[in-house]
């Protein structure tokens, strides 16, 4: 068997299905780009459309392939200045190391991370130290023959308690994929992902709170027209109904419209449009 995902990628073909080819009340603009000497760059910017806001950030990514090494810089509209070194596959094989750090020029805010991940078959392990606290961050996923089982945990050093303790279950094959959690003991929550053909791929979400009525149901799926077009569309147990659609241009340049209705409210408006746009160079 290859190396299993990690706990955080745990079902996430049902999420893709959810998130991606939807960007409601917004209009974004992606932009990426690779240097001859190797650096890749990544421009985002969106202005949300009710309140005029605007947002961007900027990343700049360089790999030493020869030393496992990669820089990874990052700086937003909100002031925040990123870094994140990291060795992959040097000190052992499957082995990944890294220091991520930020610091806000306004404040003076300053946070670290330390970042550990260890993969092989049947194995993904990881273990993140959070200098503010410190909180100790670690996960485990552990795969056999499509099964899958991970643990996911945070520890609070200064209250010397878990602040987080999650669990999941899943099965994976090559065009089904299912995935079960429980979090904190509270949250429960599933997902299915079917890929029904090369054309058609389906999900769907189902998540409760014990002591609660409160559920929450969702339905998507996403179907390729031709090469270039894609439709996508989804609901869920609220009536929030969204649609979207992806047309590639040409290589390199995609565009991206979507639409969130309020069933319920039908008539009394509020619904939320967006579109996005995605340059690569």
């Amino acid at each position: 068997m290859a190396v299993p995902p990690s706990y955080s990628d745990l079902g996430k073909a049902a999420k893709d299905i959810f998130s991606k080819g939807y960007g409601f009340g917004v209009v974004k603009l992606d932009l990426k780009t690779k240097s001859q000497s190797g650096v890749e760059f990544n421009t985002t910017g969106s202005s949300n459309i009710d309140t005029g806001k605007a947002s961007g950030n900027l990343e700049t990514k360089y790999k030493m392939k020869e030393l496992g090494l990669s820089v990874s810089q990052k700086w937003n509209t909100d002031n925040t200045l990123a870094t994140e070194v990291t060795v992959e596959d040097k000190l052992a094989q499957g082995l990944k190391v890294g220091l991520d750090t930020s610091f806000v020029p306004n404040t003076g805010k300053k946070s670290g991370k330390l970042k550990t991940g260890y993969k092989r078959d049947f194995v993904n392990l990881g273990c993140d130290v959070d200098f503010d606290g410190p909180i100790i961050h670690a996960a485990g996923v552990l795969g056999y023959e499509g099964w899958l089982a991970g643990y996911q945990m945070a520890f609070d050093t200064t209250k010397s308690k878990l602040s987080q303790n999650n669990f999941a279950l899943g099965y994976k094959t090559g065009d089904f994929q299912l995935h079960t959690n429980v979090n904190d003991g509270t949250e429960f929550g599933g997902s299915i992902y079917q890929k029904v053909n090369d054309e058609l791929e389906t999900a769907v979400t189902l998540a409760w709170t014990a002591g609660s009525n409160n559920t929450r149901f969702g339905i998507a799926a996403k179907y390729k027209l031709d090469k270039d077009t894609s439709l996508s569309a989804k609901v869920n147990n609220a009536s929030l109904i969204g649609v979207g659609y992806t047309q590639s241009l040409r290589q390199g340049v995609k565009v991206t419209f979507s639409a969130l209705i309020d069933g319920k409210n039908f008539n009394a408006g509020g619904h939320k449009v967006g579109m996005g746009f995605e340059l690569e160079a």
